[in-house]
């Protein structure tokens, strides 16, 4: 009965972060962006070219059949197939919104509904589409999910993640190692003196300093006279091969993404540079244009063409000029000599055009 007059203890306040700030979307966004285990194989330097180059290069080239795709899309669009292996853009009234994050349903392994988030600056915003709604570019899909892309840093995580190790191991190197710094034989003297002659090296760099030589005497009868020889405390890393490793880890990482490692060499010539774009443009980047173009066809329902090669001029202009005088050449010589031009172009397995 005493019970009864106790006042009541509310019960206690609970509450659950449910995590869908704008910060945690970004947080959660970048997780779902970083490649390899340590995930920060694309912080390095030499990731960034490559993806500079993919971006510079497909904002360059040339879109034939519609106005929708901006160059703009086109270079977020590399950058995102670049880190990510796919890019996702919402077909709207005001052109094409790319999308932070997203999910699918799909039928018979294809895409068929999306929920898309769009980025905003006051946090993002979710949109519910069907496909056809949806630009979702793709590369490296495995046959097991081909409705998801994969990036060449996933693709070659070893590599990324040794690259990543390596920078910052000598990152650790030059900011924590003592280089330039050694160690000088003095007798045994009270500490003030030794901070004093410490004290006296400073600041004197390239100056000649001289200090007496002296004996030492201890227990046991005087020791050998020694000279004032500086040992250093440098790290030795060539045993290590470090450099080595970062140049073939860095090479790797590169023809992951279809850049010649000779393109970044010390004594890379005019001829070799060129072929190194031409490489780039014609083995990598010209197959995902038509990608692109395939599914931006499917989607807006007329043929669309992206060019990468004219662009970047990535042929041998100087092959196609003496090809196209050799015939032209040819050619007056058949007409002079009464053969058809186009038979004897035929004789040589020349298509008409």
């Amino acid at each position: 009965m005493f019970d009864w007059l106790k006042r009541k203890s509310e019960p206690e306040e609970t509450r659950s972060a449910s995590a869908a700030g704008y910060t945690a979307q970004v947080m959660s966004a970048r997780e779902a962006y970083i490649s390899g285990q340590s995930g920060l194989g694309e912080l390095t330097a030499t990731v960034q070219g490559a993806v500079s180059l993919w971006e510079g290069a497909l904002s360059a080239a040339d879109i034939d059949g519609t106005d929708l795709l901006t160059r703009r899309d086109m270079a977020l669009a590399a950058r995102s197939l670049a880190l990510r292996g796919e890019a996702v853009f919402y077909i709207s009234d005001d052109g094409l919104l790319p999308a932070a994050d997203w999910e699918m349903s799909t039928r018979n392994g294809k895409p068929r509904a999306y929920r898309l988030s769009i980025p905003e600056t006051g946090g993002a915003y979710a949109v519910t589409a069907l496909a056809a709604e949806v630009l979702h570019f793709t590369i490296g899909a495995d046959p097991v999910a081909p409705w998801y892309g994969v990036s060449p840093l996933r693709r070659s995580t070893l590599s990324a993640d040794l690259l990543h190790t390596l920078e910052t191991s000598l990152a650790e190197v030059y900011a924590n190692a003592p280089l330039g710094s050694h160690i000088v034989p003095f007798p045994e003297a009270p500490g003030t003196d030794l901070e004093t002659l410490a004290r006296g090296f400073r600041g004197r760099r390239g100056r000649v300093m001289l200090r007496e030589s002296v004996n030492v005497s201890a227990a046991g009868g005087p020791g050998p006279a020694q000279d004032w020889k500086p040992s250093s405390l440098s790290p030795d890393m060539t045993n290590t091969g470090a450099t080595e490793n970062w140049k073939a880890a860095k090479g790797a990482i590169l023809n992951a993404y279809g850049v010649l490692p000779a393109l970044l060499a010390d004594n890379a010539q005019g001829p070799l540079i060129r072929e190194a774009q031409r490489h780039l443009a014609q083995w990598t980047l010209q197959p995902i244009a038509m990608l692109m173009a395939e599914e931006i066809t499917a989607k807006l329902g007329q043929p669309v063409k992206l060019d990468v090669m004219r662009p970047l001029q990535a042929f041998d202009a100087g092959g196609r000029a003496r090809a196209a005088a050799t015939i032209v050449q040819a050619m007056a010589m058949a007409k002079e000599a009464g053969v058809d031009p186009d038979a004897a172009m035929k004789l040589v397995d020349w298509q008409d055009g």
